[in-house]
């Protein structure tokens, strides 16, 4: 998938991401997808991209991206179909309505 506007670096990086990716079993589609993303990305934060978002230019690098923001926004405890079973074994009416907080709410008072 490089293209005709990338330099022999940007398709170096293209061909080494995507490799990496493949390593780490995604499917060679999806690994594609995600390196021209991160080459074109990395195109516009460096002005070689006729066009890019301001995003594109202000945000901080893709590889400290991926690295600083992958799963810091986990949820703590259960999930809100894990609720939802235990709130359905307990037998509690109105749990398909309920919010994951009201569930938490609702299990957490019959225990």
């Amino acid at each position: 998938m490089p293209q005709q506007a990338w330099s022999k670096k940007r398709e170096r990086q293209y061909e080494h991401i995507k490799e990496n990716l493949e390593d780490r079993g995604a499917p060679e589609e999806k690994a594609e997808e995600i390196a021209a993303r991160t080459v074109n990305k990395e195109r516009a934060r460096k002005g070689e991209a006729k066009t890019s978002s301001r995003l594109s230019r202000t945000d901080i690098s893709s590889g400290r991206r991926g690295g600083l923001r992958s799963g810091t926004n986990r949820p703590k405890g259960r999930t809100k179909a894990q609720l939802y079973n235990e709130a359905k074994r307990m037998s509690i009416e109105g749990r398909s309505k309920m919010t994951k907080d009201k569930l938490q709410r609702a299990v957490d008072r019959r225990k």
